[in-house]
């Protein structure tokens, strides 16, 4: 008998964890790059989709990295404090998004990211 079942497979489940994993940089200096990284390096040759979400993840947190050094930068000159802000709330709402999306089974790409790993 064919039962239909909602529970989702655990590589979509990993795939959601390495987007979540990212919010460990807000407990430990670069934990949002560190999070991902190690999900991904454990995992990659066993899920594929946790490979290719795991990259992404990685690209994004880099890039946000990037971006917030910029905003604290600009904050000399007034606007980073703005700038800051948006990309906080940008931040968190993408991050939120990719793990929904993974934990469906969607592929997710980061508006935003530059693909530093491929």
């Amino acid at each position: 008998m064919n039962q239909i079942t909602t529970e989702k497979s655990d590589e979509n489940k990993w795939a959601m964890f390495c987007h979540l994993s990212a919010f460990a940089g807000l407990v430990f200096p670069f934990g949002n790059i560190i999070g991902p990284l190690i999900i991904w390096s454990l995992k990659k040759d066993e899920y594929p989709f946790v490979d290719d979400q795991g990259k992404e993840s990685i690209n994004f947190q880099i890039s946000m990295t990037i971006y917030v050094i910029i905003s604290f930068l600009l904050a000399f000159i007034l606007i980073g404090f703005l700038v800051s802000i948006a990309v906080g709330v940008f931040y968190i709402i993408m991050i939120v998004m990719a793990s929904i999306k993974t934990y469906e089974g969607l592929f997710f790409r980061y508006p935003f990211s530059i693909k530093f790993i491929r």
